[in-house]
């Protein structure tokens, strides 16, 4: 996987989110939509392919279409603040992914009735 530049993430309006996993390997996602849910807040984190990154179409900035072409990770995230008032991401309880299924759910048919 290639890493993405500083730049490449600057042009990339929607806030960036770096998952690490076991290996140290950076994925990396935008941070898509902000779901609150009771007193909390979830964001959907859609992941961000480093390889169409450089295309000039308009689904991804141009126009060609190659996000289509593979469907896109997605991560539900319960937003947190730690101690230095910064937000971290974490795995949402099972009961609070069902919560944002539901909420998202809702959301997505309020749009269809308002088209």
């Amino acid at each position: 996987m290639a890493d993405l530049e500083n730049d490449e993430i600057e042009e990339i309006e929607d806030p960036i989110v770096v998952m690490t996993d076991e290996e140290g390997n950076e994925y990396y996602y935008r941070e898509e939509l902000i779901i609150p849910v009771g007193e909390k807040r979830f964001a959907i984190l859609v992941s961000i392919d480093v390889e169409d990154d450089g295309c000039d179409c308009s689904s991804c900035g141009g126009g060609c279409g190659c996000e289509d072409e593979e469907e896109s990770d997605v991560f539900i995230a319960r937003i947190d603040t730690d101690e230095n008032g910064e937000e971290t991401y974490i795995d949402p309880t099972d009961e609070e992914f069902e919560a944002v299924r539901q909420a998202y759910e809702e959301l997505m048919e309020e749009d269809d009735e308002a088209e």
